[in-house]
């Protein structure tokens, strides 16, 4: 399990964090949260994908996040400050989500271990928010594509490219543009 294999819990740390949890079952296209709600839940993925994402006010749409399998989504802002979220998670493929609810800052508070693995989790998303933050205000399209490959080795196969240039902020003529440089790099 997940929660004994990279947080350290104990046997009896994740019995008393189980009766807050419950998996469920998400059909593909199906929103976990949309924009304006609050968010009380966080999502661990078991399987499939997820994407959280914003639409601007031509209606485009801003990819944050993928969550492919054993990664965590939710809006943490809605989440810890009650606000309504600027996000929706759309299940983009059939997907089994293990749902932690609101009750988890209680939880937090209950076991010092899990506050502590949390912490590194939190810290190691705020890391990559700030990667991704400097990435798209100076890295060109073909560095936050090969950056997009290195922490998403498996979506590229398993999304629409517009989705991939969505999340690194470029137009999918834009990207197809990189792929074809780089495989041409690659081929000769």
């Amino acid at each position: 399990m997940y929660l004994k294999e990279n947080m350290g819990m104990t046997a009896t740390e994740i019995a008393r964090l189980l009766p807050r949890l419950h998996k469920k079952s998400v059909s593909k296209n199906t929103f976990l949260l949309r924009q304006g709600d609050q968010c009380p839940n966080a999502f661990f993925v078991e399987s499939g994908l997820l994407r959280s994402y914003t639409i601007d006010d031509t209606g485009k749409d801003h990819i944050i996040q993928f969550a492919p399998e054993n990664w965590f989504i939710s809006d943490r802002s809605s989440a810890y400050f009650h606000e309504p979220s600027l996000v929706f998670i759309e299940a983009i493929e059939d997907s089994m989500v293990i749902v932690l609810d609101q009750y988890y800052n209680d939880f937090i508070r209950e076991i010092p271990s899990y506050k502590e693995k949390n912490e590194m989790l939190l810290q190691n998303h705020i890391r990559h928010l700030q990667n991704r933050i400097n990435a798209l205000l100076g890295a060109t399209a073909e560095a936050r594509y090969l950056d997009f490959i290195r922490l998403y080795p498996s979506v590229s196969l398993r999304v629409p490219q517009w989705m991939i240039a969505s999340y690194l902020g470029v137009t999918p003529e834009s990207l197809s543009r990189v792929r074809k440089d780089l495989a041409n790099r690659h081929y000769r």
